[in-house]
């Protein structure tokens, strides 16, 4: 039988409900970061059935909600729950520089992958210096 013997994790578990409601927080663990000319995020959703997972882009906020349902069966006596079931939510601010037409998606061994591609008039452009007389610039 698997027993547990921190005492001090029941505590925090315990000081967790009763700050949020008596609901659990929902966690969706994530790393972005650029590189090239893209925007990759990653989320980590082990145990979250692909086909539950909802992506979408409305203006430039990306929502991703995916549902862990529970393996425990009704009826069963629960001797440890501490992985978290029910609906993950988490959203993203994306900025205007980012092309949310052409966002791919991949999910494989619970991490859910997106390559956002970096919007033209957000790369780095050179511009070309000329020489020579020329008229003054005005404002």
């Amino acid at each position: 039988m698997l027993m547990r013997t921190d005492p001090f994790r029941e505590l925090d578990r315990l000081s967790q409900q009763v700050f949020s409601g008596g609901r659990r927080p929902a966690a969706m663990p994530m790393d972005a970061w650029r590189e090239d000319d893209s925007v990759w995020v990653k989320f980590d959703l082990p145990g979250v059935d692909p086909e539950s997972v909802d992506l979408s882009v409305e203006k430039d906020v990306l929502t991703v909600q995916a549902e862990r349902k529970p393996e425990i069966k009704e009826g069963a006596e629960t001797v440890i729950s501490e992985r978290p079931t029910g609906t993950f939510s988490r959203q993203l601010f994306l900025g205007e520089t980012l092309d949310t037409e052409h966002i791919e998606a991949t999910y494989d061994a619970g991490v859910l992958s997106l390559r956002i591609p970096v919007g033209e008039q957000a790369k780095p452009r050179k511009i070309e210096i000329s020489t020579g007389t020329h008229k003054e610039l005005q404002s």
